[in-house]
């Protein structure tokens, strides 16, 4: 299988994850600050964004804004992820697959202030 064609099963899969995705201008909106600065949080790992569907756009979970703020935790822990060696595909769907042992997916835990637990967790991929 081409890596084109396993990217597009992996974001297929993500769909059926991920409740809601924001665009660029919609996440700029809730955050409050302008697409440039959202672009600037994205490349510096704050906020995650992937592109999808047809006209492959850049969208954001909606779950990694909360209140007007990039979720609490998340840009250390996409740190942590990407230093384990995941993609950005493959940190989406570790973020958002339920874990028994949390309880809830590794974001759940982080909306909960459950972060010290779901960063241990992270740490544990690298080795």
């Amino acid at each position: 299988m081409s890596d084109a064609l396993r990217s597009a099963a992996a974001l297929q899969d993500l769909e059926g994850l991920v409740p809601e995705w924001l665009s660029v201008p919609d996440a700029a909106e809730r955050l409050g600050v302008d697409v440039v600065r959202v672009r600037s949080m994205l490349k510096d790992r704050q906020l995650l964004a992937l592109r999808r569907g047809d006209r492959q756009v850049l969208s954001i979970p909606s779950a990694f804004v909360a209140e007007g703020k990039v979720l609490k935790g998340l840009p250390g822990l996409l740190t942590l992820l990407a230093d384990a060696g995941y993609n950005d595909v493959e940190s989406v769907r570790w973020l958002f697959t339920a874990d028994d042992s949390l309880p809830g997916s590794p974001v759940q835990a982080l909306a909960e202030n459950r972060g010290t637990e779901v960063k241990r967790r992270a740490q544990a991929l690298a080795f």
